[in-house]
C-alpha cells in the first residue's frame, strides 16, 4: 500500500452507483435525478469492474451517487467486493431509505464505515444546502443507528459561504457526535454548485490555519477534499514550529505527527492524491473520469479495461506530471505534494493544467523574480 506508484494504481476509486436521489442538493456535481438511469452498469458488470479494481492492487473502494441506496441490489455488490477482500466505504444520502434495517443490513454485508453529509450545525443552514426540508433530522436519526450498531461513521461537509461562519459549531459538532473522520470538501463549481456560492481564496487560506490548529486538539481525524493547498500550509507550519534545519518539502509533514500509517482500517496515501494521480471515478454509465470534479471523460470500462484508462489516458498521464502545470502551479516548490485542485482550475479556467484558482501562495521563483524586477 505504502509503495504504491500512482502511475500504475490508484489509492481510491469512487464508484457513482446511480445518479438517483432524492435529495436536490445546491451543490449536486452529479445534478441527480429522482429515477435511475437505464443505462446503469448492472449487476455482473459492476462485479467485473470490482475484479478490474482489485487487480490494480486493491484500492480503497467507494460507492457514491446520487444515493446508493437507491439500488436495490447495492448490498450485493458491496457483499461481492467485501468478500473478495476490496475495502468498502459507503456515502448514501441521509433519505427515509436511511432505517436501521438498512443499517444492520450494510453492518452484515461488512460495510467498514459509512459517510453522511452534514453541511451545518442546524437544520437551517443544513436543509436549505440540501434543498430537503427534513434532511438534518434524517441524518442525525442515521447517526445513532450507526452509533447502536457500533459502525466508524464519517461526516462530510462541504464549505461553502452558507457555513463558513460556524465552522466552530460544526466541529464542537462532529466532536459530540463522536465521529472517527471529518471529511471537508472546498465546493468546486460544477453540475448545479456555483461560483458565488465559493469561499473566497483568503477565505480559504483562514480556514486551512484553522482546520491545522483544530486537528490538534480533536480526537476525530480531519481529511479535505479540493483542497490540496492545505498540504502546502500544513507543512508551512511544521517547518516553523520544527527545530530542525532540514527544510524539505515532503507530503509526509502534512500527516499529524504520531499519526498511524492507517486509520480505521481504510488506510492513509503514502502521498498525495489528485485528479487522476491516485483517484479515479467511474459513472453510473461507466465512463473514467479523473475524478468526479473533473468531468472530462478518458474512456469508458464498458469498451476499455481500467486499468488501460488510468495508466495511458493522456489526460492522466498529465495530471500525473506536475511539471506540465502551468502559471503559479507549475513553478510551486509545492507542486509536488500539493498540485492545487485540477478540479477547480478547470472548472473556474477551463483548462485542467492551470493554476489553482483559489490559491493565495506566491511561489519562491515568482518573488525572486519579481524582486529582480524592482
Amino acid at each position: 500500500m505504502f509503495n504504491r506508484d500512482f502511475n500504475k494504481n490508484p489509492f481510491i476509486v469512487i464508484w457513482e452507483l446511480t445518479r438517483a436521489c432524492e435529495l436536490k442538493c445546491l451543490h449536486c456535481r452529479a445534478e441527480a435525478q429522482h429515477h435511475r438511469h437505464p443505462l446503469e452498469l448492472t449487476f455482473d458488470e459492476g462485479k467485473k469492474l470490482i475484479d478490474d479494481i482489485y487487480e490494480m492492487d486493491n484500492p480503497m473502494l467507494v460507492f457514491t451517487g446520487g444515493d446508493p441506496l437507491m439500488r436495490t441490489d447495492v448490498y450485493d455488490i458491496a457483499k461481492y467486493a467485501v468478500k473478495k477482500g476490496v475495502r468498502v466505504s459507503m456515502t448514501p444520502s441521509a433519505t427515509p431509505n436511511v432505517t436501521e434495517e438498512a443499517i444492520k443490513k450494510a453492518k452484515e454485508v461488512g460495510l467498514a464505515r459509512w459517510a453522511f453529509s452534514l453541511d451545518g450545525p442546524t437544520a437551517e443552514i443544513h436543509d436549505h444546502f440540501r434543498g430537503t426540508d427534513g434532511s438534518f433530522e434524517l441524518t442525525m436519526n442515521a447517526i445513532k443507528y450507526l452509533h447502536k450498531l457500533e459502525i466508524p461513521i464519517q461526516i462530510n461537509t462541504v464549505i461553502s459561504r452558507y457555513n463558513v461562519d460556524v465552522l466552530d459549531e460544526m466541529a464542537r459538532m462532529v466532536e459530540q457526535l463522536n465521529c472517527v473522520l471529518w471529511s471537508v470538501f472546498f465546493l468546486v463549481p460544477i453540475g448545479r454548485g456555483k461560483e458565488n456560492d465559493m469561499i473566497s481564496p483568503i477565505e480559504h487560506e483562514r480556514v486551512f490555519h484553522w482546520l491545522h490548529q483544530l486537528r490538534k486538539k480533536v480526537s476525530f481525524d480531519i481529511k479535505t477534499t479540493a483542497a490540496q493547498h492545505y498540504r502546502r500550509v500544513v507543512i508551512q507550519q511544521r517547518m516553523r514550529e520544527s527545530s530542525s534545519s532540514d527544510q524539505t518539502i515532503r507530503y509526509q509533514d502534512a500527516l499529524m505527527k504520531g499519526m498511524t500509517a492507517t486509520f480505521d482500517g481504510l488506510g492513509r496515501a503514502p502521498k498525495g492524491v489528485n485528479d487522476g494521480n491516485g483517484f479515479v471515478f467511474i459513472s453510473h454509465v461507466g465512463d473514467v473520469y479523473p475524478s468526479g470534479l473533473l468531468p472530462i471523460k478518458a474512456g469508458n470500462i464498458r469498451t476499455t479495461p481500467l486499468a488501460e484508462i488510468y495508466r495511458n489516458s493522456p489526460i492522466f498521464k498529465d495530471l500525473r506530471n506536475p511539471d506540465k502545470y502551468k502559471g503559479k502551479c507549475g513553478v510551486c516548490e509545492f507542486r509536488y505534494v500539493c498540485g492545487g485542485s485540477r478540479s477547480r482550475a478547470f472548472a473556474v479556467t477551463g483548462d485542467y493544467l492551470e493554476s489553482e484558482p483559489f490559491c493565495v501562495y506566491i511561489p519562491k521563483s515568482l518573488r525572486k523574480s519579481n524582486k529582480n524586477r524592482t
